[in-house]
């Protein structure tokens, strides 16, 4: 048995390997994306493939509870010292969550046994498929995501497949890149297996085994003791992603908490069919999927910032997901908008807990991080150019103790931005506008924190622009505890001039020589009420910017005359019409969809969908939306049943 002192040692041992596994990969990479997003992770891992640590400055933060196992299983032949393996399929494992993600493992050896793995994973800015960046909602397959490999060997006993290299790198747009940061993945992975065997020869081989049980313990010990502080008890809450497709209708997040002691279900039955387009999440039937928990580990780590971050966290948790489902979806779905899903997942995870310990959480944040691809020709080089921009992230939602941080949501401020100065040397655009949107942050006692935005212009021809993961263009962040809502996101085509066109949730488009594009995030939720917030910290909003005069009278009732505030006045307005406190404050948009679409409609329709076959259900789903409109617009009382006999007296082949 390790010895607490010695276990503290490992752990720091295990994260500075990792960590110095994250400076190998991020100060050799090649694309923009990796060294300077910073969209890579690195990890050590025990003999099973469970995460054991990860950086914690370094690289998303979706990571720490993953598992390498069944992909680690199903490479064939077994491992040697030398080798590593890799995958980029969602399908083989469920270990990568969408194409250009390409995971890696290294086996680490003593005495002929594997002792433990160094992993980690890049993403790619392209791996071919129908659009530049390999990324769309409009994608219906993983067929049209790019080229796949199942789990297996890249390095045979230190000797790289060539064969298989050229493959990937023949059917990828920039094959520069992505072999530049592949390598710099595997000098990553060297980099952890000396580490590896560094801690091996300080600790004993058995002391190196034992201890990495020992910290999956310790912060499994650590998630229940934060769960056993929680009322026990059973929480509902739902979410929405915007608009699915060309059918217009919402993605619905459904979730059930269950507290009980130092354990939770997390029940994610009423959660939309799988999709026709590529927002699903494959998860592959496991109760602790990481994606499904990233929220978990976030609200978990801001409860207690001691915590160690490792697999050991989702041990009191238990996932219920029904297969068919966008958060368990049966192959071919298309997956590559899964992070856009994801950051729904989060802030439902973050509502359900709001329920459950309203005084310690925040509001929503924005749940929208934009990444935005130019595929364009330099006019320089005359060259095609394909590259990441920056992450146009919204604001964190107010919180219990301070406001939201600005355009640094709490569930994507891992991402980095680039500097503009490289990004204009590196891609022939040029930046109008890089900053924070008024008036965006959800009113608050404590305020949201305000959107980016982001404005550029595009000089070449038929110049291809991908913007994945917008969202929150119609249902927005959230507020709590009589918070606003955040302000929705935009994206606009030459704005303010008769030329321009509003894109919505439209992710890809083309662009011509001249155009500008605007592109604003999500804002974050309010928490608290507004007209509870000091006057004087009303006015330094005004005075910065993020608070317009106008917005501070209707939304905080302070009022503002010549850079002070009209004490009178203000007084006036607040006694007259204080908002009414409420829980949650989701948005007119969401307050009048609802109105309709009541949980009750909801879960008549999820006990319809699932009694039907997987391949039926998408298509019901959208038809009984379209018969409950027709409903509505008709004078009709709208009902789930009565549309759906609709349904089923239009097409009677449905099963």
């Amino acid at each position: 048995m390790i010895d607490k002192v010695t276990l503290g040692v490992l752990a720091n041992h295990c994260r500075a390997a990792a960590e110095n596994m994250a400076y190998t990969l991020y100060r050799t990479a090649h694309s923009t994306f990796v060294k300077e997003t910073e969209d890579f992770t690195t990890m050590i891992m025990d003999a099973a493939g469970l995460t054991v640590a990860v950086p914690k400055d370094l690289g998303a933060t979706w990571y720490p509870g993953i598992s390498y196992g069944r992909a680690i299983d199903l490479v064939e032949g077994g491992y040697r010292p030398g080798d590593i393996a890799f995958t980029n399929d969602p399908y083989s494992g469920f270990l990568a969550t969408h194409a250009p993600d390409i995971h890696a493992w290294k086996p680490v050896f003593h005495d002929g046994e594997i002792v433990a793995f160094a992993g980690g994973h890049i993403h790619n800015t392209d791996m071919g498929g129908a659009v530049p960046a390999s990324l769309s909602r409009a994608l219906t397959e993983i067929h049209q995501e790019g080229i796949r490999f199942p789990p297996m060997k890249l390095y045979a006993e230190g000797v790289l497949d060539q064969k298989i290299l050229d493959v990937m790198l023949l059917n990828v747009r920039k094959p520069e890149q992505n072999l530049g940061d592949l390598k710099a993945l595997v000098g990553a992975l060297n980099t952890g297996e000396r580490k590896i065997a560094a801690m091996v020869a300080k600790f004993g081989v058995e002391g190196f085994r034992q201890g990495l049980a020992g910290l999956h313990d310790y912060a499994e010990h650590q998630a229940r003791a934060i769960l056993a502080s929680i009322p026990d008890g059973e929480y509902r809450f739902a979410d929405y992603a915007d608009e699915d497709g060309e059918n217009g209708n919402p993605v619905r997040l459904a979730v059930t908490l269950r507290i009980a002691g130092d354990e939770a279900v997390l029940d994610f039955t009423g959660t939309d069919p799988q999709l026709a387009s590529s927002l699903n999440v494959p998860t592959g039937s496991d109760p602790r999927h990481t994606l499904l928990l990233v929220g978990v580990y976030y609200i978990l780590y801001t409860l207690d910032p001691s915590l160690l971050l490792n697999a050991g966290l989702t041990r009191p948790f238990r996932c219920i997901v029904p297969e068919g489902t966008v958060l368990n979806p049966v192959f071919p779905a298309a997956v590559g908008m899964r992070s856009l899903t994801c950051a729904r997942l989060r802030s439902l995870l973050f509502g359900v807990f709001g329920l459950a310990i309203p005084e310690r959480m925040p509001a929503a944040p924005a749940g929208s991080s934009s990444i935005v691809n130019v595929m364009t020709t330099d006019e320089r080089s005359r060259r095609t150019v394909i590259a990441a921009l920056n992450p146009v992230v919204g604001g964190g939602g107010g919180m219990p103790h301070r406001d939201g941080p600005n355009g640094s949501g709490a569930d994507a401020a891992y991402l980095k931005n680039t500097p503009i100065e490289i990004n204009e040397s590196e891609v022939p655009v040029q930046f109008l506008r890089y900053g924070l949107e008024p008036d965006s942050g959800g009113a608050g006692y404590h305020r949201g924190g305000l959107a980016t935005v982001m404005e550029f212009r595009l000089f070449s021809p038929d110049t291809r622009i991908t913007v994945r993961n917008r969202d929150r263009s119609h249902f927005r962040p959230w507020g709590i505890l009589g918070g606003g809502p955040g302000a929705p996101s935009d994206m606009v085509v030459n704005p303010g001039t008769a030329r321009a066109r509003r894109l919505g949730n439209i992710d890809t488009f083309v662009v011509e020589p001249g155009d500008v594009v605007h592109i604003h995030s999500p804002g974050g939720g309010g928490r608290g009420a507004p007209f509870a917030r000091e006057p004087e910290r009303v006015l330094v909003d005004v005075e910065r910017g993020y608070v317009s005069a106008a917005r501070a009278l209707a939304d905080y009732g302070v009022a503002i005359r010549d850079g002070r505030v009209d004490e009178a006045a203000t007084a006036r307005h607040r006694d007259a019409a204080p908002p009414p406190p409420v829980h949650f404050r989701f948005g007119p948009e969401r307050e009048a969809f609802e109105a309709v679409w009541t949980p009750a409609q909801y879960d008549a329709l999820t006990a319809i969908l699932a009694a039907l076959p997987v391949h039926w259900r998408f298509f019901v789903k959208t038809k009984v939306f379209a018969a409950m409109r027709d409903a509505a617009r008709d004078g009709g009382t709208a009902t789930v049943e009565g549309a759906m006999r609709r349904v089923r007296r239009d097409f009677p082949q449905i099963p």
